[in-house]
């Protein structure tokens, strides 16, 4: 019985939390070569056409527990623009919400003598949420109403590069939410604002790149936040390379407790990606899942370089 209650309470808060954020689930899959799910300001950087196919599943063991799929496609428009465009498709308890984002990014060069660069995007975003209770038998479900509602919102995003330094600053969902139908308790903000940062070490070996990395999040409705520790290891094969890579997660009023650990690792071959990574809880709710799965497919088109440095990608791989 106290397993059943633990797992219902735990589906219950997941409810409260999607209905809240109303936004792409980015979980870790920006550490898989997508920086452009956490910030738009990254469409366009590199030298063609990326596509990621991505699949979490999270608390594996636990009925109805959270599932996301999600299609990114970025791409360079211009030597100094780039653009693109995200798909998704979430589900969560008795919640769903499902939605498409589309980015513009344009680039400046500040200096081409220390590769220093500017970008700027702007997002607009279309989600459609629901509650389904109508098959519920779950005391604190059932009184809830059914519920469809469509949102639209922007994004804007700023990112600076400095040669192998690059951090970018973000407000996710600029516009209050109207929720006049709304009878569950969900804040009218739902603003999100987030640092990026990262830096490539380069010059370790020929054949080896790493990459630490740090996300923050900010939450205005909660006034909570929390912050991921990453870092990278990239080695370079014929066609290609190879990647392994850890995830810290802990939230900030709890500072360097773990609340999730990911490792992950991939492969790059020719035009094609593949990664995978799974994220231990370090909660009382491990005990009842298998963890949180996640899967990416990727396609890189390569395209002509740009004449202008802004868009060149100054990685090694």
């Amino acid at each position: 019985m106290r397993k059943i209650l633990i797992i219902l309470s735990v589906v219950f808060c997941s409810v409260k939390s999607t209905a809240q954020e109303i936004e792409l689930p980015t979980y870790v899959n920006h550490l898989a070569d997508n920086p452009f799910v956490i910030s738009p300001t990254y469409a366009g950087i590199g030298p063609g056409l990326q596509i990621r196919l991505n699949g979490v599943s999270q608390w594996i063991g636990v009925k109805d527990a959270p599932d996301t799929q999600s299609l990114t496609v970025e791409a360079r428009i211009a030597d100094t623009f780039g653009g693109g465009i995200s798909l998704f498709n979430d589900s969560n308890g008795f919640t769903t919400h499902k939605g498409a984002k589309l980015s513009f990014a344009s680039h400046l060069t500040l200096s081409d003598f220390h590769d220093s660069f500017l970008s700027f995007a702007l997002s607009y975003s279309f989600i459609q949420f629901g509650i389904d209770t109508s098959n519920s038998n779950v005391t604190d479900i059932e009184n809830v109403p059914s519920i469809q509602e469509n949102h639209s919102n922007f994004d804007v995003g700023l990112l600076y590069r400095f040669e192998k330094f690059s951090i970018t600053a973000n407000v996710v969902n600029i516009l209050n939410r109207d929720i006049k139908n709304f009878r569950t308790g969900d804040p009218e903000e739902l603003r999100k604002y987030t640092l990026f940062a990262s830096y490539i070490m380069s010059r370790i070996s020929r054949d080896y790149e790493l990459e630490p990395s740090i996300l923050y999040e900010y939450r205005e409705a909660t006034g909570r936040s929390k912050t991921d520790m990453n870092i990278k290891a990239r080695k370079g094969i014929r066609g290609g390379y190879v990647w392994a890579g850890l995830s810290y997660t802990f939230l900030n009023d709890q500072f360097f407790q773990p609340n999730a650990i990911a490792p992950l690792f991939g492969l790059k071959k020719d035009n094609l990606y593949l990664s995978y990574g799974f994220s231990v809880n370090m909660n009382k709710t491990q005990d009842f899942n298998y963890g949180t799965h996640m899967i990416t497919l990727g396609f890189d088109y390569e395209r002509r370089q740009s004449l202008a440095r802004c868009t060149q990608k100054m990685i090694m791989f």
